[in-house]
C-alpha cells in the first residue's frame, strides 16, 4: 500500500479535511469497540456463569500486555497507517465471523474467548500505531489540538457506543450487536485509505538490515535517555496507578456504601466524563496551552486531591460536582501528557514510545483494581482513597521536580 505524501500543512487541524477523515475513521473504530465490548459482555453472560464471563472479558489483557512493545516496533517499521488499516480489517473480520457463528448456532463460550484473545493481540499493534499516526498527518504545532480531538472522539464513543450496543442487543441479540460493531469498524477502513501521510526519511541503516529486537532496544534506550519522555513515563505510571482503582472498583463500593445505587454511580461517572470532555474541548479549541509541563504537573496534583476528596463527600450532588472536577483536571493532565509525548518524540520512534506509555498504563491498571478492592476491605474507603491520591499526586511531583519535563512546551 503506497502512502500519498501530505503537502505542507497550512490549515488548522480541526479545519483540515485530511485530519477530519482520520478523526472520522478513529471515531467509527472507537464506536465499534464500545459496541463490541457490550456485545461480548452480554453474550458471555448468556452463555456461561458470571465467573466464566469475567474470564472471557479479561482474556484480551494478557496478549495485549505481552505483545505491546513488539507492536510498537511493527508500527514504526511498517508505518502506522498501514498497521491501523490492517488492524481494523482483522478486527472487523473477526467480529463479523463471530456474529455469523452466533446467528447460525449456539457454540458456547469458546468463540467469544478466542475473539477476545484476537482483539487483545490486535490491540497490541493497533494502539501504538494509532499513537504514531497523527504525527504523519499534520504539523507539530497542531498535534496538541489533534490530541484534544482524539479525546472528544473517545468521549463520544463511550457515550454513544453503549446505547448503540444495547439497541443492537434489543433488536437481534448478541449476533446483531456484533454485526453492528463490525460494520462500524469497517467504516474506518476506506476513510483511513483516503488519509494522506508523510513518509519519514530512511536512516543510514536500511530497515531490512535491522532486527526487530535491535529496533525495540533502540526505542527503549531512546525513551530512557530522553530528558522529557523518560520522566513523563514515570509521571503517567504513578498517575494511573493512583487513579484507576478509586475510579473503578472503588467507585462501585463507594456508591453501594453511600446508598447511591447504580444510577448514582452512573451520575458520578457522567460527571467525570463531562469534565474530561471539557478538557479535550479546551485543547481542541485553543490548540495549545503555554507551559505544558508545568500545567500537567499542577493538574495531576490538584486532580489527585479531588480524587481523595471523593471518599469523604456524603451527598450525591456534591460527589457529581467533585467528579466533574476530577475529570476536568485528570483530563487536562492526560491531554497535556499525551500532547507532550506526541510533540517531543521523534516520529520515527513514536510507535515504540506510544507502546511504552500504553504498556505502563495497561500493565498497572489490572493490578491496581484487585489491590484497591482488597485494601478497601481491610482499611476502609477513606484511607485507600487518600493513599491512592497520594500515589497519583507523586506523578505531578515528578513532573514539577524534573527540569526537562517542568519546562517542556508545546510547539506554537
Amino acid at each position: 500500500m503506497t502512502a500519498t505524501l501530505v503537502p505542507p500543512v497550512t490549515a488548522q487541524a480541526h479545519r483540515d479535511p485530511n485530519v477530519l477523515r482520520w478523526l472520522g475513521a478513529y471515531t467509527a473504530s472507537m464506536l465499534g469497540d464500545s459496541v463490541y465490548y457490550l456485545a461480548l459482555s452480554w453474550a458471555a453472560v448468556q452463555a456461561g456463569t458470571p465467573a466464566q464471563a469475567g474470564l472471557v472479558m479479561s482474556a484480551s489483557a494478557l496478549p495485549r500486555a505481552l505483545l505491546m512493545l513488539g507492536g510498537g516496533v511493527i508500527a514504526d517499521r511498517l508505518g502506522p497507517r498501514r498497521v491501523v488499516i490492517g488492524s481494523d480489517a482483522v478486527r472487523c473480520g473477526a467480529v463479523l465471523a463471530v456474529a455469523a457463528l452466533l446467528f447460525l448456532t449456539s457454540p458456547g463460550l469458546w468463540p467469544l474467548a478466542l475473539l477476545a484473545v484476537v482483539f487483545g493481540a490486535v490491540d497490541a499493534v493497533f494502539m501504538p500505531a494509532v499513537g504514531a499516526l497523527p504525527a504523519r498527518i499534520t504539523g507539530k504545532d497542531q498535534l496538541a489540538r489533534v490530541q484534544g480531538m482524539r479525546g472528544l472522539a473517545i468521549r463520544c464513543a463511550s457515550v454513544v457506543g453503549a446505547p448503540l450496543g444495547g439497541l443492537g442487543v434489543a433488536l437481534g441479540g448478541a449476533p446483531a450487536a456484533f454485526a453492528l460493531a463490525g460494520a462500524l469498524i469497517a467504516v474506518s477502513v476506506p476513510l483511513l485509505v483516503s488519509v494522506r501521510v508523510r513518509e519519514l526519511p530512511e536512516d543510514d541503516t536500511p530497515r531490512a538490515a535491522r532486527s526487530a529486537r535491535s529496533d525495540l532496544a533502540a526505542g527503549l534506550r531512546y525513551v530512557r535517555r530522553h530528558r522529557v519522555l523518560g520522566p513523563l513515563m514515570l509521571a503517567i505510571a504513578l498517575g494511573d496507578l493512583g487513579f484507576v482503582g478509586p475510579l473503578n472498583v472503588g467507585l462501585t463500593l463507594l456508591a453501594d456504601r453511600r446508598g447511591w445505587g447504580a444510577s448514582g454511580m452512573g451520575w458520578v461517572l457522567a460527571g467525570f466524563g463531562t469534565g474530561a470532555g471539557a478538557a479535550s474541548l479546551l485543547l481542541t479549541v485553543r490548540g495549545r496551552l503555554p507551559r505544558a509541563g508545568l500545567v500537567a504537573g499542577y493538574a495531576i496534583i490538584t486532580g489527585s486531591v479531588a480524587v481523595g476528596a471523593l471518599a469523604y463527600v456524603p451527598a450525591l450532588p456534591a460527589a457529581v460536582g467533585t467528579a466533574v472536577l476530577v475529570g476536568l483536571l485528570t483530563g487536562l493532565s492526560g491531554a497535556m501528557c499525551g500532547a507532550l509525548l506526541q510533540t517531543q518524540a521523534d516520529p520515527a520512534y513514536l510507535g515504540r514510545v506510544t507502546s511504552v506509555s500504553s504498556l505502563v498504563s495497561l500493565g498497572l491498571t489490572p493490578l491496581s483494581m484487585p489491590l484497591a478492592a482488597a485494601a478497601i476491605g481491610t482499611w476502609g474507603l477513606g484511607p485507600v482513597y487518600v493513599v491512592s491520591a497520594a500515589v497519583c499526586g507523586l506523578g505531578g511531583v515528578v513532573a514539577l521536580a524534573v527540569p526537562g519535563l517542568r519546562r517542556a512546551e508545546l510547539p506554537g
